[in-house]
């Protein structure tokens, strides 16, 4: 059976991320530190021999896969199915905002309710079923391959958890896993019932650009 090698990527700081706001759906770009963590994602990536590229349609994911695509010369393939979640009624809130004027929203995000659908948004579990259902389609054309996917935080906690089969139906509530901006999680895949975790938020390349320590979980 072939090893499939994914490479989930979340986008550099966003100007929202640096606000501490919701990015939800909207358009905001990379912050100037984020344009200096998507370079140095790129160029750890480099190395990893990348065949295929694919990337949430939201302008910050895309921003971040722009400098690999350029260095390995491949194609990003947008796609909603990537997006973060849609916060609806939260986003562009700080959390104190968010907090203030729609508690029941704000406290079923942060409890991590899978089943709680933001007004005018959608729920956890909708984005779990929208990304996997995604995640397995390009697994399955691109086996054996290398391959990055550059998404968001809720995204990537969710795929990653769906990989580690740490989410069933009956699941309501989940832990939240940390990936930081430009962190990457690797995964080595033979097949749905046999998947490696490699490493989660592997911030090694960052260190220059952000200081940050390589806790790369191994």
């Amino acid at each position: 059976m072939p090893i499939t090698k994914l490479f989930l990527v979340r986008h550099g700081q966003s100007a929202g991320n640096a606000e501490g706001r919701f990015g939800g759906h909207s358009p905001t770009p990379l912050s100037t530190l984020g344009v200096k963590q998507a370079d140095a994602a790129a160029q750890a990536l480099q190395k990893e021999g990348i065949t295929a590229i694919y990337s949430s349609d939201l302008l910050r994911a895309v921003q971040t896969a722009e400098p690999l695509s350029r260095l390995i010369d491949v194609p990003i393939v947008a796609t909603s199915a990537f997006r973060e979640r849609n916060v609806g009624v939260l986003e562009g809130l700080t959390f104190d905002e968010s907090k203030a004027a729609y508690p029941n929203d704000f406290y079923a995000l942060v409890n991590r309710d899978l089943n709680h659908k933001i007004t005018h948004g959608e729920s956890y579990r909708q984005l779990l079923e929208r990304s996997t259902e995604e995640l397995w389609k390009i697994l399955n054309s691109h086996m054996g391959d290398r391959i990055a996917i550059f998404s968001h935080t809720g995204v990537i906690c969710y795929l990653t958890l769906h990989l580690m089969g740490a989410i069933h139906r009956g699941t309501k509530t989940t832990p939240w896993l940390i990936t930081s901006n430009c962190g990457i999680n690797r995964f080595e895949i033979r097949s749905r019932r046999n998947i490696r975790v490699v490493a989660l938020n592997d911030t090694r390349h960052l260190m220059q650009t952000t200081g940050e320590d390589a806790f790369a979980a191994r």
